[in-house]
């Protein structure tokens, strides 16, 4: 079994080949065929999430090196334990990585990426950044055809966390302005999604102007650089008074406030990204406009379903791939870290 590991924060992976694991109990293997980059990959690798004002989310206690990253994992069933069911040798499968204890009350109503003891795969456990990956119940394994596979494994992650997200914004019609902050992988996701899930082009603020087209491409309407001199007043009174919904894919300080400010009264933020930084709120202005801010991690196992449902229908442009060798990992996650990935980069090994 190859794979490429965390083994010191802040440092490249390391190459690493041992025996491959013999399921256990309910446990599969899965011959990895894709794997998708995620940025939080490129944030795992540091060790770190940047929490403004100097202060850091330390991940080293729950990553306990050496862990092998990535989360976005289709593959091939190859081998199931002697209690596994419901998967066969050779049965083609994503594989949904934000997996819980099972046992608490989080778990039990359905909501295991939010569990406070995760066993998520890239992150607790080994991921994908492999040729093959241990997946501990056949449950979380779930069918993809006839979608490609490079497409199947970033609805994992990218296309989960933005469907989840949306699904947090609110009563939004076709008349209501809805903006997307970011047009990176999950912001492509998202952008593609709002079309399906409320009939509307969204509005899109991208600082990085050679991702717009590929943002038109993914359905956006109007496109806006949120750094620009006027951006949010010019926005604000484009809309009419402000958006009914905005949905920050980036989590920068600058982001947040950029999104904080274009809601209209009423209006709904969602906040998805980890970019890091931190900005100030006014209370009072949260409860004069009646805007509500939520936080939106991942997504759940029946919210993946959901997507993969919709994705069956063929309704989504599909996300911009860059197929790389698993031996470029590291490199990839540096050409995520500088901002020159466009879409979706994909591991093959």
């Amino acid at each position: 079994m190859l794979s490429y590991q965390v083994e010191t924060f802040g440092k490249p992976l390391a190459q690493v080949i041992r025996e491959t694991p013999k399921p256990q109990s309910t446990e599969v293997v899965v011959r990895i065929g894709s794997c998708g980059v995620c940025h939080s990959d490129v944030h795992l690798q540091d060790g770190y999430f940047d929490l403004g004002g100097g202060n850091r989310l330390d991940m080293s206690r729950p990553m306990q090196l050496p862990r092998t990253l990535g989360h976005e994992i289709a593959g091939t069933v190859v081998a199931v334990g002697p209690q596994a069911s419901g998967v066969a040798i050779g049965d083609k499968r994503v594989v949904y990585p934000w997996i819980g204890c099972g046992e608490c009350t989080v778990c039990t109503q359905g909501q295991e990426h939010l569990c406070n003891a995760p066993q998520a795969l890239g992150v607790n456990r080994d991921g994908g950044f492999a040729d093959h990956v241990v997946v501990p119940h056949p449950r979380v394994l779930l069918a993809y055809d006839p979608l490609a596979e490079e497409q199947a494994c970033t609805l994992a992650c990218s296309g989960l966390t933005a469907y989840s997200a949306l699904r947090k914004a609110g009563t939004v019609g076709p008349k209501d302005p809805l903006l997307i902050i970011g047009a990176g992988g999950v912001g492509l996701s998202g952008i593609r999604l709002a079309r399906e899930l409320f009939g509307i082009a969204p509005i899109v603020a991208e600082i990085d102007k050679s991702k717009w087209d590929i943002a038109r491409e993914a359905g956006a309407g109007d496109v806006i650089d949120p750094a620009a001199d006027g951006a949010a007043k010019a926005l604000f009174k484009a809309s009419g008074g402000g958006v009914a919904a905005a949905v920050d894919f980036v989590g920068a300080g600058s982001s947040f406030a950029f999104g904080f400010g274009a809601l209209r009264k009423g209006g709904r933020l969602v906040c998805v990204g980890l970019i890091g930084g931190a900005t100030p709120i006014v209370p009072a202005m949260v409860s004069m406009r009646a805007v509500s801010v939520i936080g939106s991690y991942v997504g759940s196992l029946q919210e993946l379903e959901e997507l993969l449902a919709i994705a069956r229908q063929g309704k989504l442009p599909p996300m911009p791939i860059t197929n790389r060798a698993l031996g470029e990992a590291s490199d990839a996650l540096e050409q995520l870290r500088a901002g020159r990935v466009h879409g979706r980069t994909i591991l093959k090994p």
